[in-house]
């Protein structure tokens, strides 16, 4: 995992700086912050740990933004191809932020957090892009509707099987109260956090918005349950790899389409019909003849991991590149998420990924390779 950002930069310092490096946490800059990579039992254990019990990220880095104002709806509509104007209070969903031909400036996640009849929505993005999706969107946002940084809140993300019964013990009955992609908030220590059900490792689990000063007493809170254990960037990244989830800056940018990348489920079916977001025209076309290219799962042979950059060759021809890879702890075997020939992104093709000069047989996988296990509300 690589950081997007100026290596020369001295990195920022999250809010709960102190309380990971008291833990052991080795930190390494990364979206212009110093973050947690692992701490000392290392990586794989906090990935298993994570896929069977539950792990706390610290995720202060996103940005954490507030549109509002009359109009906030349709203003952000024109900026992404979500349909928010449906979108009832308490609920969220995934979206993308697109330049003028459709392409990839960041993935977000919108709740609308609208109150009392005052329109609002919140919206969480990229910590390495926040700066220029701030300014993008300010540039494009109408009179009267405004856009607020919460530059003083921090973000923390409870993931895995026993994130539920955890947080129960903390905040009782919100686990029930939400489901997957829904949202809500409650007091603590007098003030106020906010709560989704959701997430970036394919398990069910909740990210908590809270007020920086009071992020200490949140974890600590949290970590206190002997089924919570902290967790780094490292394992963030094979989890949400095995999730089949894409990183912006690796899976994602601007030279990326969203039908190409796969999240063309992101475009609600009232958008593709009437456009008005950026790039709508390139994009119905990709929608009505295909992609050239498509991003795919990849099952490696062997034991050694295809990295970001490996080319994909189907025989002589050179079909594609890697965009993330790693090796997975759940499946016990090398994976990658690569953009292919669209012709070859059927599932089974077998292709070859090269790693480090020599080619390895691999296999067109389907995405997730891990299943998710998101609750939906009304689960048992």
């Amino acid at each position: 995992m690589t950081d997007s950002t100026d290596p020369a930069a001295e990195p920022s310092l999250l809010p709960l700086d102190e309380w990971h490096r008291s833990r052991g946490a080795r930190m390494v800059p990364f979206a212009g912050y110093a973050m947690p990579i692992q701490y000392p039992e290392g990586i794989i254990a906090e990935h298993e740990w994570t896929r069977t019990h539950a792990g706390l990220f610290d995720v202060s880095h996103m940005g954490q933004l507030v549109v509002a104002g009359e109009g906030a709806a349709a203003a952000l509509e024109a900026l992404l191809p979500a349909d928010l104007s449906s979108l009832a209070p308490g609920r969220m969903r995934y979206s993308l932020l697109l330049d003028e031909n459709g392409g990839i400036l960041d993935d977000l996640i919108v709740t609308n957090i609208s109150a009392d009849g005052a329109p609002a929505f919140g919206i969480v993005v990229n910590g390495a892009t926040k700066d220029e999706d701030i300014a993008h969107m300010e540039a494009r946002l109408p009179d009267g509707v405004t856009l607020t940084h919460l530059a003083g809140q921090a973000l923390l993300a409870l993931q895995g099987p026993g994130a539920a019964a955890a947080l129960q013990r903390v905040f009782p009955g919100i686990p029930n109260e939400i489901g997957f992609m829904q949202a809500s908030s409650r007091p603590f220590e007098r003030v106020t956090v906010g709560i989704s059900r959701s997430g970036y490792t394919g398990e069910d689990g909740f990210e908590l918005s809270i007020p920086a000063d009071h992020a200490e007493v949140l974890a600590g809170r949290l970590c206190a349950d002997a089924d919570v254990k902290p967790i780094g960037l490292g394992a963030r990244d094979s989890l949400r790899l095995e999730a089949g989830l894409p990183l912006y800056g690796h899976d994602l940018g601007p030279e990326t389409d969203p039908v190409s990348a796969g999240l063309a489920f992101a475009i609600s079916k009232a958008r593709r019909a009437g456009g008005g977001f950026p790039g709508a025209e390139r994009i119905a076309a990709i929608l009505a003849q295909g992609p050239a290219r498509r991003r795919v799962g990849l099952r490696l042979d062997g034991r050694a991991a295809a990295r970001e950059g490996s080319l994909v060759f189907a025989g002589a021809r050179e079909v594609g590149r890697v965009t993330s890879g790693g090796f997975s702890p759940t499946l016990g075997a090398p994976i990658a998420m690569a953009y292919v020939d669209a012709d070859c992104a059927a599932e089974g093709t077998q292709l070859e990924a090269e790693i480090r000069g020599k080619r390895q047989p691999s296999r067109v996988s389907r995405l997730p390779f891990v299943p998710h296990n998101y609750h939906r509300k009304g689960d048992a």
